[in-house]
Order: structure tokens, then sequence, then C-alpha cells
């Protein structure tokens, strides 16, 4: 019964998300200009409603799948997103755009870090519950999985320029590792170095520190690189309490960037108000409890780290684009799941969705409330 509310509740707050999203870029996209002399296919609007229901379809059919079939391939689906990961960088098939090379050209544009979010849950699930009795070891517990099978594509996402992807991914993994069993010094190690590596990485980039020091003072920036999270401020502070009414919002005609995309919560405060703004931040914290309660409820191993995956890469990137919107953090690019406009990202988001509903449908309920770190001390200490 637990479960099952979970997944209700997950299905409930993405519809909510999903239609709001389609509103929001009804209400922003067409600001861009030259959509209105697109065909309604072609608009951001049009786009959005058919990468809508291609996620849809893809959910469901995932849905009624049993998610164990996955595990007979991972490692060759985790090679193939290796190979996208790389044509990144390949002449011809990488696509550059703002700079960053997340973008792959195969007859129909996409980002393979898309794709890598649920492939890299797929591969240490897998991982971690063939090898749970050695999960506290240095070489099967932290090296191959968390430096090879993860760290490797993520290293890729990260030279993409996809910052924001590579951080949330980051960040997702270090959640499913600590749950898994890894030793925790061994975890705060690798995410010491991290911190020195992407200090180095900004430090050398007159880019990426304009924007630190944008972000330090966007209104001193806020002709340049602090313009967005300028102007997300000012909507934000124009939205109030209550919004100014949907479709009613300025900022976005013309001086908001990316109004439609990465910056459409700063829409969102203005036009639905602090009122709207936080139900949008409930509906994802809902989604993440109830996915982890979805996960320490699940019998199966694979499918308990799998949920706790899927749940923590939609949470994360979430709370980091509402983190920069609103000038908590540095400005990454990062889209916010289920509402930006976009293509690859909402299709691969909504099918973790589905993912999780197979999840649910799969296993059974356990009986004794357990995560594979309590299970090896009691393995270790019988």
């Amino acid at each position: 019964m637990a479960t099952r509310i979970c997944i209700i509740s997950i299905w409930i707050c993405f519809i909510l998300l999903l239609v709001l999203g389609v509103i929001m870029v009804a209400s922003t996209g067409t600001c861009v200009q030259g959509q209105a002399e697109l065909p309604w296919y072609g608009t951001f609007l049009g786009k959005q409603c058919m990468f809508a229901m291609l996620g849809l379809v893809i959910a469901l059919a995932l849905s009624h799948v049993n998610y164990h079939v996955w595990r007979r391939v991972v490692y060759w689906i985790w090679a193939g997103c290796v190979v996208l990961l790389i044509c990144c960088y390949l002449p011809g098939i990488g696509k550059t755009i703002n700079g960053e090379s997340r973008w792959i050209n195969l007859g129909l544009t996409f980002q393979p870090s898309e794709l890598a979010k649920i492939t890299l849950m797929l591969t240490l699930a897998h991982w971690y519950t063939t090898h749970r009795e050695v999960a506290g070891t240095f070489w099967k517990g932290f090296f191959w999985p968390g430096a090879i099978l993860f760290g490797f594509p993520l290293i890729l996402i990260l030279f993409e320029k996809d910052m924001g992807t590579a951080a949330a991914l980051a960040m997702s993994g270090f959640c499913v590792m600590y749950a898994s069993g890894t030793r925790t010094w061994l975890l705060l190690l690798s995410m010491l170095i991290g911190a020195i590596f992407l200090y180095l990485m900004m430090t050398g980039s007159a880019n990426r520190m304009l924007r630190i020091e944008a972000w330090f003072d966007p209104q001193a920036y806020s002709q340049g690189a602090g313009r967005q999270q300028w102007i997300a401020i000012l909507a934000f502070a124009r939205g109030g309490l209550s919004g100014v009414g949907l479709g009613d919002g300025i900022e976005k005609y013309g001086n908001l960037p990316y109004a439609h995309t990465d910056f459409i919560f700063a829409e969102i405060g203005e036009e639905w108000g602090f009122f709207g703004a936080a139900g949008v931040v409930l509906l994802f914290a809902t989604m993440a409890i109830s996915g982890t309660v979805l996960a320490v409820q699940t019998q199966d191993t694979f499918g308990r780290i799998l949920a706790l995956g899927l749940s923590c890469t939609i949470f994360w990137p979430a709370m980091l684009n509402i983190l920069v919107v609103t000038a908590l953090l540095p400005n990454t690019g990062l889209p916010l799941p289920f509402i930006s406009s976009g293509g690859t990202n909402l299709v691969f988001t909504i099918a973790s969705i589905g993912l999780l509903t197979s999840i649910q449908r799969h296993t059974p309920v356990i009986r004794q409330n357990y995560w594979p770190r309590r299970r090896l001390k009691e393995i270790q200490n019988p």
C-alpha cells in the first residue's frame, strides 16, 4: 500500500509540473522573436507538447516492462552511452551551442548527457547489487563503480562545458554510492578532489570567473554576465506573493534571456508569485520524498538503489536550477525538469517516471526496512 501511495504521489506531482510547464512555455515561448511566423509544430509550445506526448508513451511502455531486463544489457547500454558522449567532441557530429558542446546531430539533435543520467543509475544499481557484500571495499566498492563506471562518463560531460548537469549527476551518484555501502571517508575524499578540480577549472577560465564575480554582485554586472540573475531577481520582486497574473509578466519580453528554458522559474515567480514558486518547490520535494520511501519499501536491492538514483536525477537538477535562478548559486545553465522548454531533457526525465513505476509494479514490499549499508554491517558483524 505504501509503495502504491508513493507512485501515485509521484505521478500527481509529475502531471502537475508537466501541465505547468506547457502553460509557462505557452506564456514565455510566444515572446521569442520569430515564433509567430512558425507553424504550430515548429513553435516552442508545439515542440513541448509533442515531446511531452513522446515521453508519456515511453514512460507507459517502460512501466509495463520488468525493470530487471535492463540488467542483462546494462554494460552494453553504458558502452553505447559513452560512445554517444564521445561523439559530442567529433567534428561533423558534435554540435556546439553557446560555447557548450553537449549536443550531437545524427539526423536528430539531442543531448547524450540526458541519457547518461538514467544509464549511470542503472549501471551503479546493477554493480552494487552484484557486489553488495564487498560494497565497503576500495576496489569493488569505490574505485570501479565510482572512478570507472560513473567517473569516466561524468568527466566527458564535464568537459562538454556542461557543469550544471555534471554537478547534479555527481550529487546523485554520491547519494547512490553512500546508500549502497561505499565507505564515507572515500566519498568525502572524492568530493574534496572534485572541489579542487572544479576550482582549477573555474580559475583557468576567464568566462567562468566572470560568472562567479557576477554571482557575488548581479546588479553590478546587470548588463553583462549577471544579467539573467539580476532580471530574475526583479521578476520575483515584481511578482510578490500572488504574482501579476498568467501571461502578464513583462521580463520575458526581451529582458530575461532564455525565459522559456533555464530561467523559466523566474517567470513562474513573476506571474504566479511566491505561492506559485513555493508550490513548484513543494511538488519536487514531494516527488523526492515519495521516491525515497518507494526505494526504502522495495524488496529487491537493484530496484531499491535504482529508485533512489532516479529520484535523485530529478530532484538535484531541479534544486540546482532553482538555486541558480534565485541567485543562490552561480549561473550554470541547467533546465528545470518537466517545465523548461526542451526535448531531450523532457523525454528522458519522463522516462525516469516510467522506470520508477516499473519498480513499484514488479517488486513486492519488504517486511523490514534496510539499506545495503545496514545489511553490510550485519554481514560483517554477525
